[in-house]
């Protein structure tokens, strides 16, 4: 489980701090989809466990540990009801969003910090990729959310 607290930072996508610069450089759809992460961290870090699950499509995919996916709705609810007891505080070192068509991958290299319930202090980061897709109604919600990306240049060096 340690690393599900890593996890956490995937949200971290999540809170994308978007400086003006980087917001005008992006198209409508990149912003959109930047703003349905940051929706899902803002509804994360507030506690809103109903909230944080509406930003993922019904069968989504979680990486909370790396190689150890999570499609069960019910598990994913448990997991993030979990983590949301740390109150991590993310740190961001830029935002990479690609889109096409529907289909969206947002890239973000992350920190966090936060603190068990017991006063542990925890310290993690990682490259958090995560893939959207543009819903019926015009909104993005993710499909997949891995905040393990970089694992495996990690195993290489």
């Amino acid at each position: 489980m340690k690393h599900a607290f890593a996890w956490l930072t995937t949200l971290a996508l999540a809170i994308p701090q978007i400086s003006k610069a980087e917001s005008q450089t992006m198209a409508q759809d990149q912003q959109d989809v930047l703003k349905a992460i940051q929706t899902m961290t803002s509804n994360f870090q507030g506690n809103d466990i109903a909230g944080v699950m509406a930003s993922y499509e019904i069968e989504a995919t979680v990486v909370f540990e790396p190689g150890s996916p999570v499609s069960d709705a019910a598990q994913l609810e448990q997991m993030f009801a979990g983590m949301a007891a740390v109150n991590p505080v993310f740190e961001y070192a830029g935002h990479e969003v690609i889109v096409n068509g529907d289909i969206a991958v947002h890239i973000a290299p992350w920190s966090m910090t936060g603190k068990t319930p017991d006063g542990q202090e925890l310290g993690q980061s990682g490259l958090s990729i995560a893939v959207l897709r543009r819903q019926p109604d015009g909104g993005w919600k993710m499909l997949i959310d891995n905040p393990h990306g970089g694992r495996l240049l990690e195993q290489n060096q």
